[in-house]
């Protein structure tokens, strides 16, 4: 521990937050961010763009993560602090570079949790229409705020058990599908298709739909932001990121495998946006189907909001702690030892968003796309300047080969971001330089003594 503690008082803070998460906690938080069942969602509009090959969709998706996941883990091990990819640009390039990235990611975390907490409610609206969507926005927001304000290890226990039940779910379904296919059920049979169809392929369809299926993914990088809570020292943060992609990518191969095998001809669907749930009820009947639909619902609801909204108070916090944002926010609980003023304000910018944005979802994502990719591109950046510049390192593999393959293949999904989400984005970016450019006139931007 003393030893932990030392790791963030060199980097000019002092320890604050409780110490409590394992290396399993920290990957059960990124597989419940990531969810497991995330393709229960997307499932339609995947299949359909990749010509059938949705888990090949995903397997490019998983390998192409993988390089952002190993330029976190590498900035990780290297700065042990709350404030992700903020941290790691702001000390891996620049105080102001930091800055831009945080704000980025920001754009990312903020509005994560009032995009879950919107396709939540609209899900149970359907299935209870006399409950107001505003009842249920106000509970997800409730629950999630209540749990992480009394503490992230309480947060990490209600973790293990909403993974438990989505993994339940999830074997539920693709031991149903498994049977359906050996029954020939809807003319299902095994083949190799959705992995690879030699006759639909198309390598510039398939990035198409991987622009889509990658975005599954993003969560991983939020373990980032509790470096500072951790007690596996400086490696658990970087392994626990790579792990929780390797598990949830095999996880999302399988399931999108055998719903594939059991509706192989995917330009039937009645309609994309609730294919999925109409695969579960051909497979197992109408129980499957909302048994998957509600799982969805608190899975993305309650599950992924939760570790959201503890994402973006820690990167919150580590911004107004560096001055960038209003020091209130760096207030940490006396008894919880949280940064609960930060958490508390999250729940209430996600309340104003999900009002605003409860009939604009696409618009929401689109915002959402745009930060994580951007950050990411900062993120590839950093791990180079740092260490090539910096600490002028010569293992040119690891500090330059893995971050520029990072960096162009998500530059490449940043390229096919549709005009919605570079315009809003861009906007959004806009906004960030000119307070910075405030924080520099006024003199409020005070810089951190950083380590060349």
């Amino acid at each position: 521990m003393a030893t932990e503690e030392k790791q963030v008082s060199e980097t000019g803070y002092k320890q604050e937050l409780n110490r409590t998460l394992t290396f399993w906690d920290l990957l059960i938080y990124g597989l419940v961010f990531m969810v497991p069942i995330a393709p229960f969602g997307i499932y339609g509009v995947v299949a359909q763009g990749s010509n059938g090959m949705v888990a090949l969709a995903y397997l490019i998706g998983m390998v192409a993560m993988i390089f952002t996941a190993l330029s976190y883990a590498t900035m990780a091990e290297a700065f042990p602090i709350a404030g992700s990819v903020y941290s790691y640009a702001q000390r891996g390039i620049s105080d102001s570079v930091g800055f831009v990235a945080g704000w980025l990611i920001l754009l990312d975390y903020i509005f994560v949790p009032a995009l879950l907490y919107v396709v939540s409610a609209a899900a149970l609206h359907d299935i209870v229409p006399e409950v107001p969507l505003i009842v249920w926005l106000v509970l997800f927001i409730s629950i999630n705020t209540v749990i992480n304000v009394i503490g992230i290890e309480f947060t990490a226990r209600a973790n293990k058990i909403i993974i438990v039940l989505e993994l339940i779910v999830l074997a539920i379904f693709v031991a149903v599908g498994v049977y359906a296919i050996t029954q020939g059920v809807n003319g299902a049979e095994f083949t190799w298709d959705p992995l690879y169809d030699p006759d639909e392929f198309s390598l510039g369809l398939v990035m198409g739909a991987v622009s889509i299926a990658v975005l599954s993914f993003l969560g991983f990088d939020a373990i980032a932001t509790l470096a500072e809570e951790s007690k596996g020292g400086r490696k658990a943060v970087g392994n626990a990121i790579i792990f929780s992609l390797l598990v949830v990518g095999v996880l999302f191969i399988i399931q999108t495998w055998v719903a594939a095998l059991i509706w192989p001809d995917y330009t039937t669907f009645e309609n994309a946006d609730v294919a999925f749930y109409q695969i579960a009820e051909i497979a197992g009947g109408a129980w499957l189907k909302w048994l998957t639909i509600i799982a969805t619902a608190v899975a993305w609801g309650i599950a992924d909001a939760l570790v959201a909204q503890a994402a973006i108070s820690r990167v919150l916090y580590s911004m107004a702690r560096d001055r960038k944002l209003p020091g209130v926010l760096s207030k940490v609980h006396p008894k919880f030892k949280t940064p609960y003023i930060s958490t508390l304000v999250v729940a209430v910018i996600s309340l104003i968003v999900t009002s605003f944005f409860a009939s604009r979802i696409g618009a929401l994502a689109s915002v959402i796309n745009f930060g994580a990719l951007s950050a990411f591109l900062l993120l590839h950046l950093s791990v180079m300047v740092y260490f090539l510049k910096k600490k002028k390192s010569k293992n040119y593999f690891k500090h330059l080969v893995l971050p520029l393959i990072g960096f162009i293949i998500i530059g490449y999904v940043w390229i096919s971001l549709d005009e919605l989400s570079k315009t809003l984005g861009f906007i959004w970016l806009a906004i960030g330089l000119i307070y910075l450019a405030f924080l520099k006139v006024t003199k409020r931007d005070t810089k951190l003594n950083l380590e060349e």
